[in-house]
């Protein structure tokens, strides 16, 4: 438009030497978007509203990036993907990151999603009353083996001196028909994404239900963490930080109770399968496990819980050796 406006005066060529002299120091508004790919750890859900939320209100474009925000699953490997360079930045549970790095992958982590992981079991008190963890002996309890549960939960047990004997595992599948029989007493699930939807099943068929969280008994295991490689983060590192403070920003705007609605509407637009009711449900069940209080700064990284997840996986032999994962946290901050 300016130079349109210039031709249209007639002003000299020096006059368009300045402006183009000027145009070389554009606003970093003006500047090319830097493009770059953020794997997630699953499909869009309730479990990446803030990851959306930075997207669609615009949050990386102000901090100068375009960002390919990319659905995870099964076959999508987020730490495989940042080590072949198909990703700058990823989503991974602790249990994934720690098993990557025993293998020499060059990850490290940069923020923490979950301050508490939303791996539950739930059970009818009526029928299972918990009051201790020794109540959990003669129980028949759901785990998924090979999975995050499984190792959750004999660390519970080996925490409280349960012998494994004193419980029936029970292999978990897709279908909660045998805990919706009453076969298993105690089944697993993510507390801000199943738990809103079995517990509406469970009320409409007039039973109580109730959640059993491992981190009330001592057993904090660390889920979902941003991660990126060594290599980005020295030499791009002001890319990873831009990335970080637009991200965080996006995760502390969507769970912010003022931006409710707004928030429940990015979800839906993205995740067509939930129906609104049970979204409503778990937004507020994801800010509890996001941001135990108001003042909580989000991203926060749990050290301990981090070296807590290091100590359960090396017990279980998950984990040839240790891997010091102090050394893997990089908090990059605001």
């Amino acid at each position: 438009m300016q130079r349109q406006l210039f031709h249209q005066i007639g002003l000299p060529t020096v006059g368009m030497i300045l402006i183009l002299s000027l145009a070389g120091c554009a606003p970093e508004a003006d500047k090319p978007l830097e493009e770059v790919n953020y794997r997630l750890k699953w499909l869009y859900n309730i479990s990446v509203v803030g990851d959306l939320y930075a997207l669609d209100s615009g949050l990386f474009a102000k901090h100068g990036l375009a960002v390919n925000v990319k659905p995870g699953g099964p076959e999508k490997d987020a730490i495989k993907e940042l080590e072949l360079g198909h990703a700058q930045f990823g989503v991974a549970s602790a249990d994934q990151v720690i098993r990557a790095v025993s293998k020499g992958s060059p990850i490290v982590v940069i923020a923490q999603l979950f301050q508490t992981n939303p791996m539950h079991w739930i059970f009818r008190p009526d029928k299972t009353p918990l009051k201790t963890p020794q109540d959990l002996k003669g129980k028949t309890i759901g785990i998924t083996h090979g999975g995050n549960d499984e190792t959750i939960m004999r660390a519970l047990l080996a925490k409280y001196g349960i012998q494994e004997s004193a419980v029936t595992l029970f292999s978990v599948r897709y279908d909660y028909t045998p805990f919706y029989q009453g076969k298993v007493d105690l089944w697993p699930l993510y507390r801000n994404a199943q738990a809103p939807i079995i517990g509406v099943k469970l009320q409409k068929a007039g039973e109580r239900f109730d959640l059993m969280d491992p981190s009330k008994m001592g057993i904090r295991f660390v889920a979902n963490s941003v991660v990126t490689t060594r290599k980005m983060l020295e030499e791009r590192r002001e890319t990873v930080h831009r990335f970080i403070k637009a991200l965080l920003q996006g995760w502390r705007e969507a769970l912010n109770p003022a931006n409710k609605e707004k928030a429940i509407a990015l979800v839906l637009k993205y995740n067509k399968e939930t129906p609104e009711e049970i979204v409503r449900q778990q937004l507020p069940a994801t800010r509890i496990l996001m941001m135990p209080s108001a003042d909580f700064e989000f991203g926060t990284i749990d050290a301990a819980a981090w070296q807590q997840t290091e100590e359960i996986m090396l017990a279980q032999k998950l984990i040839p050796v240790r891997v010091y994962v102090e050394k893997l946290l990089k908090p990059i901050g605001k």
